[in-house]
């Protein structure tokens, strides 16, 4: 009978070899990280397409009462719900790419996933929210104003961008940058 045992880096002894130093999470860990960033990430999606189907309920309607509900709601959404779950879709992530072999800034899809994260958080606090203040600020003054198509772009660009993020996540396309060890 033979015995196979395996030799594992310690936290007493040093690492060897390329990964010397370099942090790495546990599999549990990573997995409950990964999860957790698969959750706020899907979140995040779903607000958004919660945001065009209101947005599309809103330029639809003829009823004052449903245009005011539409564009009330979507204020609701960009004050309470989009801004923590894109907060939590980046911390996630930049820990994910940060604690495994990916690295942040060592393969172009885990940067440009970064690049777009980055991009759709701050456009949503700095451009969309304002927007969905000022839509519901209007339905509720004069509730068949038309302030809506201006509504229905943001969604379709930050949807974009998030098909954009979850087909680099499977696909993994481009090579190593010029910053890959």
């Amino acid at each position: 009978m033979t015995t196979t045992t395996r030799t594992q880096t310690s936290a007493k002894s040093p690492a060897r070899g390329k990964n010397a130093g370099r942090w790495r999470m546990s599999p549990r860990v990573r997995k409950a990280n990964l999860l957790l960033h698969l959750i706020v990430s899907i979140t995040w999606l779903g607000l958004d397409i919660g945001l065009l189907a209101l947005t599309i309920t809103g330029l639809a309607t003829d009823d004052p009462q449903t245009l005011r509900a539409a564009y009330i709601s979507m204020r609701l959404f960009g004050d309470l719900l989009l801004i923590p779950a894109g907060l939590l879709t980046l911390v996630t992530g930049v820990v994910l790419a940060l604690g495994t072999h990916w690295g942040l800034t060592r393969y172009y899809w885990v940067l440009v996933k970064v690049v777009l994260t980055l991009t759709a958080l701050t456009l949503t606090i700095f451009a969309l929210r304002p927007g969905l203040h000022e839509a519901a600020e209007a339905a509720i003054a004069t509730p068949l104003d038309d302030t809506g198509p201006d509504m229905l772009y943001p969604p379709i660009v930050s949807l974009t961008m998030y098909v954009t993020m979850a087909f680099l996540s499977v696909f993994k396309p481009w090579s190593r940058t010029p910053w890959a060890r």
